[in-house]
């Protein structure tokens, strides 16, 4: 993991996201891990490359990749391109 995303900083996404933005976590399983039929998911690291989440698919726990379409920099980069694929995710279930 490089610097720019250290254990503590992916912890801190991870915490902020499950907690404060689960429907979110689970709209990114759907969408970009390809696993439309996740009924829940957890985020448990994200690095400059993606993210590794877990989701909830018919009463078991599938492990979900999802990789970012660039490298981010920093955590501010990561807060940005997590904005703008929730809202792409939104815009594509409408």
């Amino acid at each position: 993991m490089s610097d720019q995303f250290s254990t503590e900083i992916s912890d801190r996404i991870c915490t902020h996201m499950n907690e404060d933005h689960a429907t979110a976590v689970v709209l990114y399983a759907q969408a970009y891990g390809d696993k439309p039929e996740a009924t829940s998911a957890q985020m448990l690291a994200i690095d400059a490359n993606g993210m590794d989440l877990t989701a909830q698919i018919n009463d078991e726990t599938v492990p979900v990749r999802v990789k970012f379409d660039r490298t981010l920099t920093d955590a501010e980069d990561a807060h940005h391109i997590l904005i703008d694929m929730l809202k792409q995710a939104r815009k594509a279930a409408k």
